[in-house]
């Protein structure tokens, strides 16, 4: 079994270009059918360091129009993989995007649990450099410890992302 490297760079400024240059894809693919498209995830928050990958979610209205949201994203490209586990969060994989930045990429309706959790924890961190750094240093030593054990980087960084939880009350 080949087990991906777990790199975690400094924040890099061109993430939020990056971001910008897949929402431009997806708003021209949704049209009305996104609310909002939210960068979200470390390379959302300036300062914090990352894996350089980009999450974005897709806000929707509700449910109902997720069909029409699966159709407009497979002409671009994107093959919806349900929702992984996690009720309220659809995920979706990609190809033909060497273009741009990796990604991954979820669709929300506006009232989901999920991306509530998402954007607070976002939120708390953009006004909390203590916790950046904090954050910044818990992820980059997780990655020293588990360079290629993607789950033991995750569990490392469990206790933190819980306990920001338990502040913003998600």
């Amino acid at each position: 079994m080949t087990k991906k490297h777990v790199m975690v760079e400094p924040y890099n400024i061109i993430w939020k270009q990056d971001f910008q240059n897949i929402k431009a894809e997806i708003e021209d693919a949704l049209g009305d059918l996104a609310l909002s498209i939210e960068h979200v995830g470390s390379t959302s928050v300036e300062g914090l360091s990352a894996k350089p990958i980009i999450d974005i979610d897709v806000v929707i209205e509700d449910r109902l129009i997720l069909d029409d949201v699966i159709l407009a994203l497979k002409k671009i490209g994107y093959t919806h993989e349900g929702d992984q586990g996690i009720e309220g969060r659809e995920a979706f994989k990609y190809q033909g995007k060497e273009h741009l930045r990796k990604h991954h990429l979820y669709v929300c309706a506006k009232d989901a649990s999920e991306l509530r959790r998402h954007i607070g924890f976002r939120d708390y961190l953009r006004n909390h450099p203590e916790a950046v750094a904090e954050y910044s240093r818990v992820k980059t030593e997780g990655a020293i410890k588990y360079p290629y054990d993607i789950d033991g980087y995750i569990a490392y960084k469990s206790d933190f992302i819980e306990q920001i939880y338990e502040i913003i009350g998600t």
